[in-house]
């Protein structure tokens, strides 16, 4: 609708408190899945969410400020999901692992705009306080695991939950980002994921079983 002037006349919502950041939420993260995350500007947003191009800079000074609320947002489902997918599978350290890489995936495939936002951005943690927080809780579930597995005495938990959280992301990357169509040639990322943890488990237990046998001789 224009006005008398010429001069486009945008259509206002009955926006409450918190109604604004929820619109331009859902905006993000739709244009995240059809543009990518560096795909659009924070005016698209706008339109999108049907609000003035100015609204936007009530809550957010930029398009990657707008990215960051999307990102802290996905990690505190993350974290949710990965502590629910631990104690789900507790007592046993390695039925637990496994159930927190499956939950992973499932995150990664279910909510892509999310996983996008808090991944590949290039957003620093350190900068938001309250991503920062939700972030190392996720990372604070996996080195819990890392340190109730069978492992040796003189492995670093710290670096054993890295190398755990590198291989998902990696399987997680491969098949969250694909469309569906491409990925009909790929196994199955659970299966992939789950082999490879466990070869991984494996591969530390006989290391630990090495390392018994060495101190009992010596």
């Amino acid at each position: 609708m224009r006005r008398a002037d010429g001069r486009r006349r945008f259509a206002r919502r009955g926006y409450h408190h918190g109604n604004l950041k929820e619109a331009l939420v859902s905006s993000a993260k739709q244009l995240i899945l059809e543009k990518g995350p560096h795909g659009f500007s924070l005016v698209e947003a706008a339109r999108l969410a049907s609000v003035s191009p100015a609204a936007p800079y009530r809550h957010y000074r930029d398009r990657m400020a707008l990215l960051a609320e999307v990102a802290r947002r996905g990690f505190t489902r993350f974290a949710d999901r990965l502590e629910a997918a631990w104690q789900g599978g507790a007592p046993d350290p390695d039925t637990a692992l496994r159930r927190l890489g499956q939950a992973y995936i499932k995150f990664a495939c279910e909510e892509r705009a999310s996983y996008a936002a808090m991944f590949m951005t290039g957003i620093d943690p350190e900068a938001d306080p309250e991503l920062k927080a939700e972030s190392d809780r996720s990372f604070a579930v996996l080195l819990a695991a890392a340190e109730k597995i069978d492992r040796p005495s003189t492995s670093d938990p710290r670096l054993i939950s890295l190398q755990i959280w590198a291989f998902s992301h990696g399987v997680a990357t491969l098949f969250a980002q694909k469309p569906e169509s491409h990925r009909e040639s790929l196994p199955d990322p659970m299966v992939l994921l789950d082999s490879g943890i466990q070869l991984y488990l494996n591969g530390l237990k006989s290391h630990a079983a090495k390392s018994d046998l060495a101190s009992d001789t010596s």
